[in-house]
């Protein structure tokens, strides 16, 4: 049997709402299913994700909302928190990324998510 999951995308107003839903989605009130893209692998991966490591799918309703708010905006503001406790050398590599991201180019912090998604855990994300 397949569980779904139901992500609530008129909630998500910034990527750590979008980590908070994602894991009481999952796991129920307070619940953890990762707050990076690397966490976020690893549940979908399974062995420390989904209950029992079973069959699942994603439903991220209101999707679009949550598109924009995960757009190039948010993607500038993580990138300048990544850039701040960067290593020395990583730096140039996330001042391109930023540059891009400003001038609206690039992947979102939204499109990453869903890269994320179907690099580990093909199909099981339903964008409604």
């Amino acid at each position: 049997m397949t569980a779904t999951y139901v992500i609530d995308g008129a909630g998500i107003t910034g990527l750590d709402s979008f980590w908070k839903a994602i894991g009481e989605a999952v796991n129920g009130p307070g619940g953890y299913f990762g707050s990076n893209l690397d966490a976020l692998a690893d549940c979908l991966s399974g062995g420390m994700g989904t209950p029992d490591d079973g069959d699942f799918v994603i439903e991220w309703r209101d999707h679009q909302q949550a598109r924009r708010v995960l757009g190039h905006e948010e993607t500038v503001r993580q990138l300048e928190l990544r850039l701040r406790r960067a290593h020395p050398s990583n730096r140039a590599a996330i001042e391109h990324e930023l540059d891009r991201a400003r001038a609206g180019q690039g992947p979102t912090v939204f499109d990453l998510l869903v890269m994320v998604f179907e690099e580990r855990a093909p199909g099981a994300l339903r964008l409604r």
